[in-house]
């Protein structure tokens, strides 16, 4: 059985008596700077403000250290960090696979499902798969992957050209960004203005 060990998010600081330099830099709750001062000092002003004295720069010289309430602190921290994972998002590569003798419509189906894809923000990776003897034609595959090019060129960017490797030929795609997007619309409002 294996037990799960729960990761701190936030690194941890020394707090109070943790704190082993004889003085330090202190620095108020308000952000103000309070000077050089020897550690019981700050710490019997952490005491009166009923704050934590934590050490913020452990490298310099003296240490800085800051008066605030080390629990609150803590939990906006974790608060920042699950905020900015959530944000981020790792781009996958997903894949769509076709036939050198893809029919048209079956073939609008796999364009539909790549753009849906490239709109969700993920990569995308096309290949036409060759069986038997249909590897002597890689026109039918480099045909199939340009209607795909074509299709998607207003949501996605082609990364490379078409590469054979073995019996895939493959094209990998990836989402046009907002930014990108909104440029080339100010571009075309541009040129219609002046025209």
């Amino acid at each position: 059985m294996t037990r799960e060990v729960r990761r701190d998010i936030v690194k941890k600081l020394r707090t109070n008596r943790q704190i082993r330099a004889r003085e330090i830099r202190l620095i108020g709750g308000g952000g103000e700077q309070l000077g050089v001062m020897p550690i019981e000092k700050a710490l019997q002003l952490a005491n009166e403000q009923n704050l934590d004295l934590v050490e913020v720069s452990s490298t310099s010289v003296p240490p800085v250290c800051r008066l605030l309430d080390y629990g609150k602190y803590k939990y906006e921290q974790t608060k920042k960090e699950r905020k900015a994972r959530r944000s981020q998002r790792a781009s996958l590569l997903k894949e769509v696979r076709i036939r050198p003798r893809v029919k048209e419509h079956d073939l609008e189906t796999k364009i539909r499902a790549a753009r849906k894809l490239l709109e969700g923000g993920d990569k995308v990776r096309v290949f036409v798969v060759f069986r038997g003897r249909e590897i002597t034609h890689p026109e039918l595959g480099l045909n199939a992957l340009q209607k795909v090019t074509d299709d998607l060129r207003d949501i996605g960017v082609l990364d490379g050209s078409p590469s054979l490797d073995g019996r895939i030929m493959s094209l990998v795609f990836s989402p046009v960004s907002v930014r990108q997007t909104k440029e080339a619309d100010v571009k075309e409002k541009d040129l219609d203005a002046e025209a």
